[in-house]
């Protein structure tokens, strides 16, 4: 711990999930409850998934089975055309998969404590991931730390008694089916199958009695441990008497793991040898060289950047009483970029596990709400919204490595679904690339129907090239993707009137609308977002291959497609188009605001490149209105930021961060701001739990601060007049660049721009409508003068 960290602090230990603190590794990670008599580590691993690697494929041949394929596409889009919207979604009806699969809590560790006392803290430090517990016992001081090291692959939990020993009992357990028990391990098989909880007529878990066409699922936590007392084993349990220092060292080896990384498959005695080699390992570093490098991988990650709304940054703060309260809305603002960055730095990793989903690598319900994995209409995207601006970029690799395996997937679906070339993906995915919809052919089309998820993911590979400028990344993983979904979308469009290319059947993801008879409905032709999605496809594959000099005959056909996309529409009240026709909402203040993802995440609606756009998409927030839950109000406060409204942005993210008092395991009524909070452990809620909100809103606080679309920085664009003062240090720009600046007074007083990456070339700077032209070389920065005075 250094001065100029950052630790949230609660009092007690945790009396329930939503109070515990969380530590993560891209792999591991576990929620530290802390305790005397029974204190708790929840423990995930993000390879613990229900279901099989033939999945996806098993899917796709119920579906074809079933009736669905190209021709009764070709009768989908006749009825749709026809406005016989019951006829239409009966036949979609056989397009609909299962579901995809869950991901599952994995084990339990269980610590008890001999002795009587009192419990005096527990801290999380947000710079360095570490959680420290300070605990008296019968006069004996005791300090209990827990982190998640990426470098050894382990949750290491080093326990230290000043004046005396201490006797311990430690034990693993586990929901799922435990095949074996030793004391130091616990061996558990997965569900080859597990139905989300809106399938209430499905088995909820189906296990298997071994391997399935060669995937074993199981998996195995192994424990090591060092201690100057005496360790026994007995009934698989593990005591530990008379130790003043305890190091435990907890690892994995899982069939997923093996599955997810490519590597051959190991037979269960080889998964128990794996587990206890890693963790004997790691063991024999001994804890304080096991924090050491710990800390250092995770400052050399989060270090490179800082955000600072207001005086406070570095201190101890209780969550509850500083945080949460309301006091100090600047802190609050500013905890919850860090937490952002701090739980993205430990969900998601490069030769982890798969990216972080719903619920991060966070989840402890065997059943958990939308099973805990990916939805692909906004929730997935935003979990990334902030990782490159906030200079994560490497922790992007987890979803690229999904989106590839939703290529593979992907590709049969497209051609034997809808006789497209390419590959697409649908509403949801699990970690073994699930690209077909879902819904169980009674799935509302308003979710279930919607064919852009992979469009959307592959924005974040032009993203990443835009922030990194690495020719070779876009040149070996980025265009290949790019361009099969493109040849997906290319065969997609079918001509429509005016001689405008369509999207049939279209969906503004999960909203209704009221037809010209008052019946409501959700399909239509070319809704907002899908056209807004595939033109910014279709312009970034054009930028790629320009880039790297490739001469494709799928750019010719992209090129000739591009302008015969429609154009942005306009309601009769003036608010932007979210159907193919000028309908009414069923719900005007509806969470999901698809038909605005053109302004924010994308760059197509500007105030100053398009004035006339963004005052519709203005319109239509303003009617959308303010409450949401968590996920909702950081897209809306992002949007705000991008419109340069930093009142509205704030509004929104006090609601956004009130505390959130109810049971989080049960929705809310949808009755505006009764929506959503934060948890006292400052998870973001729906409710339930979500992590999107977290993500999402550490990349909207961001964007208020500073900006690089469209070719300007923007610096404090959408600044509040409450946050007086402030200063950000290396936040990531568009073409290779960092911004470091501070403001005074509601005034910017220093800006420093640093390439990072990529060619010297002009950088236009924007500061209240002021803007000036810099250059800046390669390794080098530049101070800009000439824009802190103005007003």
């Amino acid at each position: 711990m250094t001065a100029h960290d950052l630790l949230l602090a609660w009092p007690r230990p945790a009396d329930s999930w939503f109070q515990a603190a969380p530590v993560g590794n891209g792999r591991l990670a576990a929620m530290v409850f802390g305790g005397l008599r029974r204190g708790r580590w929840q423990i995930n691993d993000s390879t613990v998934w229900s279901g099989t690697p033939a999945g996806p494929a098993a899917g796709l041949a119920d579906v074809l089975g079933a009736g669905a394929g190209p021709g009764r596409l070709g009768e989908v889009r006749a009825a749709i055309r026809a406005g016989e919207y019951r006829r239409a979604e009966s036949l979609l009806m056989s397009f609909e998969g299962r579901y995809s699969q869950e991901y599952l809590p994995f084990v339990d560790l269980w610590m008890s404590l001999d002795g009587t006392g009192d419990y005096q803290s527990r801290t999380l430090n947000l710079d360095t991931g570490v959680v420290t517990e300070a605990i008296g016992l019968d006069g004996r001081r005791i300090q209990r730390r827990t982190w998640a090291s990426r470098p050894a692959g382990a949750i290491c939990i080093a326990l230290d008694v000043d004046d005396g020993t201490l006797d311990v009992g430690l034990e693993l357990t586990s929901e799922l089916r435990v095949v074996q028990r030793t004391g130091l391990s616990l061996a558990v098989e997965l569900p080859i199958d597990g139905a989300p909880t809106h399938e209430p007529t499905a088995e909820p878990h189906r296990y298997s009695d071994g391997p399935v066409a060669g995937y074993d699922p199981y998996g195995v936590a192994a424990m090591a441990i060092d201690t100057d007392g005496v360790v026994r084993v007995a009934d698989g349990a593990v005591h530990v008497t008379g130790a003043s220092r305890l190091l435990i060292v907890l690892t994995s080896s899982t069939g997923g793991a093996d599955s997810w990384s490519g590597t051959v498959p190991t037979s269960r005695d080889g998964h128990l040898h794996r587990a206890t080699t890693t963790a004997q390992a790691a063991l024999e570093y001994g804890s304080d060289l096991l924090l050491r490098e710990h800390e250092a991988d995770l400052r050399r990650l989060l270090g490179g950047t800082e955000l600072t709304v207001g005086a406070r940054r570095a201190g101890t703060f209780d969550v509850a009483e500083d945080v949460l309260s309301g006091k100090d809305e600047q802190l609050t603002a500013t905890v919850l970029v860090q937490l952002g960055r701090y739980l993205l730095a430990a969900a998601s990793r490069p030769g982890g596990g798969p990216p972080p989903t719903l619920q991060g690598i966070w989840n402890q319900e065997l059943s958990p709400p939308w099973s805990s994995n990916y939805t692909l209409n906004i929730n997935t995207e935003m979990n990334y919204w902030g990782v490159e601006t906030a200079g994560l970029g490497e922790c992007h690799d987890p979803l690229f490595r999904l989106i590839e395996r939703l290529a593979e997937t992907g590709t049969p679906v497209a051609r034997q679904l809808y006789g497209a070339r390419g590959w697409l993906a649908h509403h949801n995915t699990d970690m073994w690339g699930w690209a077909l919809p879902v819904g169980m052919g009674h799935g509302s089309p308003s979710w279930a129907i919607w064919m852009m998820g992979g469009v959307w993911l592959t924005q974040h590979l032009w993203d990443h090239f835009e922030f990194q400028q690495d020719l070779e990344f876009l040149r070996d993983r980025a265009w290949p993707l790019m361009r099969g979904c493109a040849e997906f979308c290319l065969d997609w469009l079918v001509v429509g009137d005016g001689g405008f290319l369509d999207t049939v059947p279209s969906t503004s993801p999960e909203n209704l609308f009221l037809s010209l008879t008052g019946s409501t409905e959700s399909l239509t032709v070319s809704s907002a977002m899908d056209v807004a999605l595939i033109r910014a496809l279709f312009t970034r594959c054009l930028a790629a291959a320009e880039l790297l000099a490739i001469d494709d005959p799928v750019c010719a056909e992209i090129a000739a497609a591009l302008p015969r996309l429609r154009p942005p529409g306009l309601t009769a009240d003036g608010r932007l188009l979210e159907w193919g026709e000028d309908h009414v909402e069923q719900d005007p203040h509806h969470r999901h605001v698809s038909h605005l993802v053109g302004l924010y995440p994308l760059d197509q609606i500007d105030p100053d490149r398009t004035p006339a756009l963004a005052e519709a998409a203005r319109a239509s927030l303003d009617r959308r209105g303010p409450g949401a839950m968590g996920w909702s109000w950081s897209w809306k406060i992002a949007l705000r930021a991008r419109l340069g409204d930093g009142a509205t942005a704030r509004d929104l993210l006090l609601e956004a961060t009130r505390p959130f008092a109810r049971d989080p395991l049960q929705s809310a009524p949808p009755e505006g701001t009764e929506w959503g909070g934060l948890l006292p452990n400052l998870f973001s809620t729906h409710p339930p739990f979500q992590m999107d909100g977290n993500f999402g809103l550490m990349a909207a606080v961001v964007e208020m601060l500073v900006q690089s679309h469209g070719g300007t920085i923007r610096v404090l664009p959408a600044l509040p007049e409450q946050w007086p003062d402030g200063m950000v240090r290396g936040i990531r720009c568009r073409g290779g660049l960092a911004v470091d600046l501070a403001w005074r007074a509601g005034r910017l007083s220093a800006l420093t721009v640093r390439r990072l990456h990529g060619e010297d070339r002009p950088v236009c700077i924007d500061y209240r409508g002021r803007r000036t032209e810099i250059r800046v070389a390669a390794g080098s920065s530049a101070e800009v003068w000439g824009l802190a005075s103005v007003s």
